[in-house]
């Protein structure tokens, strides 16, 4: 298989992409959208944009951020991907994509009944074509003219973008201050904004909102820029909040001009007359504002280089999620090409702007419009969660921008883009079910083709797999030494042979960022005898081992993508009781794996590993205690040396009374669920410090003779709460002189998905009890 990347050329400078990303903002919605929302907001359409720039800068935050830590062309797809992959990133590039097509087609539109007026106005011939049919002819002409600029190249799309942006800025600028020059001659132009606000109620400013976000959108035309900009690091925050400074005050500066110079007709009023003229609203107003009775044409012409530019902009954006998703075989591969010479993504921009015609010339654009907006509202939704969980998974990646007060900006920007998503369905019922019957399409295509063909071509992590028997139950244990492969393997082969499962023995390759996957291939030759160590500790119990050597740049990542793929039950993970990572409570291979558990997760603590005689099992009930249990009995199961004896222990408070002793007993019942084996012995001991008593037992509590293993339970986690194990039970695993197992079960979708995203990873000092050992606090191992 080639591994060629496929890459995009950068030429574009922070004006530039300034100005695509201010040309995607201000577009048709200044002028079409305006009067619509006054009409359902009323004054208090000054308030709506207001609050869409807050809402707008919340989530650019966000692309802020991912931008400039790894910019590359797909802007939010691409995160998305990153972060959660699967069906929930291909959704995401789907829906940007299509609501950018529709977005594209109602630009097209808009300046075809643009241009169609002008030309008519001015006389010029129309060859026996009617309105609509010339609508229609400049319309396609424009798609394929802009089609044509954007194979060009990102330079000249980028040179045509700045152009018509600051022609769009100039005659708004022109607007602007003829309309408060109106308004300073009328003498009560305040009272329209302090009398009857908000006529219609506070309730419809949402909807007002919800009807033009669709126009605060330009900041995702900027991330796609990312591969392309110059500097991106810094250049790309930087562009996103010098753009939406200048939309927002735009959007402001015009709404106040429309409310406060507009004179209505007698007995209407002035958000009533702008609500009743609609996308026209806008032109009448600058009838009454501008000199020389050259408003409506200025308005015209505004509107021709708006939507063109609008559409440039959204061209240039849509195809490049396209060419993200085809390079990411989430589309034909086709789609992610680059053209030889202009280093463009040609046939994603030939893409893009033959399904813009089709859906302007084919589709009730009105109700599909409103699924766009809602769209883009469920994108703006998940990359917010996209750059929580990369926060998690990718923290050592260098960002030009960081979000403050993380995570309660994102988790505030994910509540206000729902609410404001849901509430639309007020407005627009179809335009929800059109949205649910696409993702629908989506998720089916995703499913039934697309998920193969990723799977296929993905690059080439796993250079041998080697499997003897499949198993419903799967045990995975990564080795990275010899007698790492060799404890571990047993007690992986003990635990998939009480199970009747299959061992799956893993070794990764780091590889350095300065090689390619497909030169870490020569970094391989040790990797192979450790998985031999781990097949001759399984064959004792004829149980069968599947074998992977994979590639990877981060070990834990690959780990998890292992137990993921072959949907296995558990994880065998080994700790030598040290680590020499900052920051780091087992070491950066275990730390992101336990946090967030993908499987059922034991940790060994290996020392010389013995005969097992008995095993001491520390439990404080609750799951983890189950577990751990469960995994005792499992072992003592397995070895042929004659029965093994396991000891249930629980301590509680010196002198404490017989409610503590009837607790106890409710601890080894819990604990003991599953757990059918004999010979079992239950201990309480009576102590003020549960970790030295569980040591000094472990040493001597047997007849006067050590255990040979100890299996404990980690820490019980609240939901809203990181922990790892808990630091009574890391310390009982670093002091103890026999091998300790710490048991940990897999997380909840729900906790898993705060684990990702909302709660900050587990550290070191951060990983365990807060109160101190020798407290009454930690007599319970669960606390």
């Amino acid at each position: 298989m080639s591994q060629e990347k496929i890459t995009l050329s950068r030429s574009l400078n922070l004006f530039t992409i300034t100005m695509i990303g201010v040309g995607g903002m201000i577009g048709a919605g200044i002028f079409v959208l305006t009067g619509i929302a006054a009409g359902v907001a009323g004054p208090a359409l000054v308030l709506v944009f207001l609050l869409n720039g807050i809402l707008t800068t919340l989530t650019a935050m966000a692309y802020a951020e991912l931008g400039s830590a790894i910019p590359g062309a797909g802007g939010g797809y691409l995160w998305v991907k990153m972060g959660f992959g699967g069906v929930i990133g291909f959704l995401a590039g789907w829906m940007s994509w299509f609501a950018g097509i529709v977005a594209g087609s109602l630009y097209g539109l808009g300046f075809g009944r643009f241009t169609t007026e002008f030309w008519v106005q001015s006389g010029l011939p129309t060859f026996g074509l009617s309105v609509e049919e010339l609508t229609l002819v400049f319309m396609i002409l424009i798609i394929v003219i802009i089609t044509l600029i954007n194979i060009l190249g990102a330079s000249e799309t980028g040179m045509m973008g700045n152009i018509v942006t600051m022609t769009k800025i100039v005659i708004l600028g022109f607007f602007i201050l003829f309309g408060v020059t109106m308004m300073l001659r009328t003498g009560d132009w305040q009272v329209r904004f302090t009398t009857d606000f908000m006529p219609n109620g506070f309730l419809k400013v949402f909807v007002a909102m919800g009807i033009t976000f669709i126009a605060f959108e330009g900041y995702e035309i900027i991330a796609q820029s990312g591969e392309e900009a110059l500097n991106p690091k810094h250049n790309i925050p930087r562009a996103i909040f010098i753009a939406i400074a200048i939309a927002v005050s735009l959007y402001i500066l015009v709404s106040i001009t429309a409310i406060g110079a507009t004179t209505p007709p007698t007995g209407m009023m002035v958000h009533e007359y702008l609500g009743q003229m609609k996308e026209v609203a806008i032109v009448e107003v600058a009838e009454q504002i501008f000199p020389f009775g050259i408003g409506g044409l200025v308005l015209l012409v505004s509107g021709i280089v708006s939507t063109m530019s609008a559409l440039n902009a959204i061209t240039y954006s849509s195809s490049r999620v396209s060419f993200a998703m085809g390079r990411a075989n989430h589309l034909p591969a086709f789609i992610g090409r680059v053209h030889p010479r202009r280093f463009t993504p040609y046939w994603a921009v030939i893409t893009s702007g033959v399904l813009m015609l089709v859906v302007a010339l084919s589709i009730p654009i009105e109700d599909v419009a409103a699924a766009a907006g809602i769209m883009y509202l469920l994108l703006f939704i998940l990359v917010n969660a996209a750059v929580m969980k990369l926060r998690h998974t990718m923290p050592d990646v260098e960002r030009g921008f960081r979000i403050p007060w993380v995570p309660a900006i994102p988790v505030i920007a994910i509540v206000l883009n729902g609410f404001l998503a849901l509430y639309l369905f007020t407005y627009s019922p179809l335009a929800w079910y059109f949205a649910l019957a696409w993702m629908v399409i989506a998720s089916l295509a995703y499913y039934t083709y697309f998920s193969k063909v990723e799977a296929i071509e993905k690059p080439l992590e796993i250079l041998m797999e080697e499997v003897l028997v499949s198993r419903d139950y799967s045990v995975v244990v990564p080795v990275a030494n010899q007698e790492q492969a060799r404890i571990l393997g047993r007690i992986s082969t003990y635990l998939a042979h009480d199970n009747q499962g299959e061992v799956l023995a893993l070794h990764v390759v780091r590889v350095p960022p300065q090689l390619t996957l497909g030169e870490g291939r020569f970094m391989l030759k040790g990797g192979r005898p450790y998985l031999e160590a781990v097949i001759q500790q399984a064959k004792e119990l004829d149980v069968p081992v599947h074998t992977v050597l994979r590639l990877g740049r981060n070990v834990a990542e690959s780990v998890r993508k292992t137990v993921e793929e072959n949907a296995a039950d558990l994880v065998v993970l080994g700790w030598p009781g040290y680590t020499n990572t900052a920051g780091r409570i087992f070491g950066s291979v275990i730390d992101p794996i336990v946090d967030d558990p993908p499987a059922d997760i034991a940790i060994v603590r290996y020392r010389e590993f013995r005969p097992l005689r008995s095993i001491l099992v520390p439990v404080a009930g609750g799951p983890n205690s189950r577990k751990a249990t469960q995994m005792a009995v499992s072992m003592a199961r397995q070895d042929t040396n004659g029965p093994v004896k396991v000891t249930l222990l629980h301590v509680v408070p010196a002198g404490a009374g017989t409610r503590a002793h009837v607790r106890a007993e409710q601890v080894f019942r819990d604990s003991l669920v599953g757990s059918d084996y004999e010979p079992i012995e239950r201990r309480v001991i009576e102590s003020v410090d549960v970790s030295e008593t569980i040591l000094e037992y472990a040493k001597s509590g047997n007849a006067d003779m050590s255990y040979d293993l100890i299996v404990i339970g980690a820490t019980n986690e609240p939901l809203f709460r990181n922990l790892l194990v808990g630091n009574l039970v890391r310390k009982v695993a670093e002091e103890a002189e026999v091998t300790v197992v710490v048991v940990k079960r897999r997380s909840s979708p729900l906790h898993s998905f705060l684990r990702q995203t909302v709660l900050e990873p587990s550290t070191n000092g951060a990983g365990g009890d807060t109160a101190s050992e020798s407290t009454p606090k930690t007599l319970s191992i669960r606390d």
